[in-house]
C-alpha cells in the first residue's frame, strides 16, 4: 500500500514543513484540491457529502494547483506531486499541456496528473466555460495532451479541439507522459477511468461503499476488454481517523494507494509521524 497526504496550508513555510515531514516518513505522494473561485451561492450538486453541499464557505482560500505543486517540488526531492483533482475542461487545455510538462521536467519526474470533468456549473459559468459538454472536452483535451507531450510533430483532430504545424517543448521526464488518474464514483466517471485512464481516484464513505465501487471498476474493466490494470487510489472518509484495519481490508479489495487526511485539512507534522508509527510501520 502507498499512502499519500494533502497539501492545505496557504503559507510557504507550512507547506514545506509539512510535504517535508511527509516525505521524511515516507508519504509517496502529495495531493492538491482546487478551484479556481467558489460562487457565493449556488445549486450544484457536490458529489461527496450527504447533503450535495460542499464542504467549505466561499471565502476558503485555494492556491493554484500547478504553482503549489512546483513549490513543493523545489523543497522536496522525491515524494510524488498530484493534482487531486485537476478541473481540465475549465481550462486551455495547451497551456495546462505546457503547465504538466514543465512541472514534470522541474521535479524531476514527480508527477501524478490527476483529471476530472468537474461539478460546479456556477464556476464554469464565472470563468465564461461552457457547463454541458464537458466530458467530451476532458477527453479531447486529455487525447489532445498525449499528442502533444509524445509526438515531434504533434497532429490532432477532435471536435472540441484540434492542432497541427507546431513544436511542442519541453516533452516530460515520464514515458510516455505523467500517469493520468481520473476521478469520480459514478457509472460514467468509472466508464472514463477504464478508457483512458492509468489509475483511478475515488471517495468511499465507508468500507461497503469502497467494496462496491471497486467492485463496479472490476465489472466495468471486464466489459471494456481492458487488460491492463488500473491503479486505484481510495480516499476512504469515514468521519474517523484510519485504521490499520481498515488499510488491510482496502489492500485485500486491490487498492493500491489511501490518501491520508482531507483535502481540506491535512495531517500535521505530528500526526504524520503518528500516522508512520502507528499504521505505516505495522504493514
Amino acid at each position: 500500500m502507498k499512502f499519500g497526504t494533502f497539501i492545505t496550508s496557504q503559507r510557504p513555510d507550512r507547506i514545506a514543513a509539512n510535504i517535508r515531514k511527509a516525505e521524511a516518513c515516507g508519504f509517496e505522494s502529495a495531493w492538491i484540491g482546487e478551484h479556481i473561485l467558489l460562487p457565493v451561492e449556488y445549486t450544484s450538486k457536490y458529489p461527496y457529502s450527504p447533503d450535495g453541499r460542499f464542504p467549505a464557505p466561499p471565502d476558503v482560500p485555494f492556491h493554484d494547483p500547478l504553482l503549489a505543486l512546483a513549490f513543493a517540488a523545489a523543497v522536496t526531492s522525491t515524494i510524488k506531486l498530484a493534482t487531486g483533482i485537476f478541473v481540465v475542461p475549465i481550462r486551455n487545455p495547451i497551456t495546462t499541456a505546457k503547465a504538466i510538462a514543465s512541472l514534470d521536467v522541474l521535479s524531476n519526474g514527480r508527477v501524478i496528473f490527476g483529471v476530472g470533468i468537474g461539478w460546479f456549473a456556477e464556476e464554469f459559468a464565472a470563468v465564461g466555460a461552457p457547463f454541458r459538454d464537458r466530458a467530451l472536452r476532458t477527453r479531447e483535451f486529455i487525447e489532445l495532451m498525449k499528442v502533444l507531450w509524445t509526438q515531434d510533430d504533434p497532429v490532432y483532430e477532435g471536435k472540441t479541439v484540434s492542432i497541427r504545424g507546431v513544436r511542442f517543448n519541453p516533452k516530460p521526464i515520464q514515458q510516455p507522459h505523467p500517469p493520468i488518474v481520473v476521478g469520480g464514483t459514478s457509472e460514467l466517471a468509472i466508464k472514463r477511468v477504464v478508457r483512458y485512464g492509468d489509475g483511478w481516484y475515488a471517495v468511499a464513505r465507508s468500507m461497503d461503499e469502497a467494496r462496491e465501487l471497486c467492485a463496479q471498476l472490476e465489472r466495468q474493466r471486464r466489459a471494456a476488454n481492458r487488460s491492463n490494470p488500473v491503479e486505484v487510489t481510495i480516499s476512504l472518509r469515514t468521519g474517523h481517523p484510519l485504521t490499520l484495519d481498515e488499510i488491510k481490508r482496502l489492500a485485500d479489495l486491490g487498492v493500491q494507494r489511501t490518501l491520508v487526511g482531507l483535502p481540506l485539512r491535512a495531517l500535521n507534522e505530528d500526526e504524520l509521524e503518528r500516522f508512520r508509527d502507528e499504521i505505516m510501520a505495522r504493514l
